[in-house]
């Protein structure tokens, strides 16, 4: 019931944890433009990221077919992410996997991230989407971006948005880099928030 197939989308880099987009890809994790802490080579990081998306794909396969769910899974890598998409296979099947607002969908990434770091015995960073939520929100948080992007380029003050998880400040400041203006995260969890600049 399940069809897993692997897809590489490399020229759209997801890193959630890097809300300051000044600093180098990944030295929050010790890594080098290398590899990881410079001692595996750009094969040994690509293969543990197909590594880790096969267990997390495994791992979902599992919840699924306990629920008799009929559903489609594609495995591959996002950037510098293990991805893992599920598509269901009729309109509204896995919407109880995605809950309000994506509560139950980043639970469930968590759980995932937690068995894919079991079988490979690294930190997963992986990305999960059900049921294209994260794809629906990804395109509603770039409309929204340039709607705060034209606001502060009109006034030339600085733009507040509303609080947004880690993965949607991050959609946000890819946005407002690509449009050549200044952003940052203010506030704590979960009311952090993304500011807006022109400069």
């Amino acid at each position: 019931m399940s069809d897993a197939t692997i897809i590489d989308q490399s020229d759209n880099v997801e890193q959630v944890e890097q809300e300051h987009l000044v600093d180098p890809p990944e030295t929050a994790q010790g890594e080098t433009a290398q590899g990881e802490t410079g001692q595996k080579g750009k094969s040994g990081k690509a293969a543990l990221l197909e590594e880790e998306g096969d267990a997390a794909a495994d791992y979902i396969e599992g919840l699924l077919e306990i629920a008799d769910l009929d559903y489609d899974i594609e495995v591959g890598v996002e950037g510098s992410r293990a991805m893992v998409v599920v598509e269901e296979a009729a309109a509204g099947d896995l919407d109880h996997l995605v809950g309000r607002d994506g509560a139950v969908l980043d639970a469930l990434q968590e759980l995932t991230r937690l068995a894919a770091t079991r079988e490979t015995g690294e930190r997963s960073r992986l990305m999960l989407d059900v049921a294209g939520f994260r794809a629906a929100r990804r395109a509603e948080l770039v409309t929204l971006a340039e709607s705060a992007i034209a606001e502060a380029q009109r006034t030339g003050a600085p733009v507040r948005l509303d609080p947004m998880s880690p993965f949607e400040r991050k959609v946000v400041h890819d946005a407002v880099a690509a449009a050549g203006l200044a952003s940052e995260s203010e506030g704590d969890e979960p009311s952090r928030y993304v500011v807006i600049r022109t400069a």
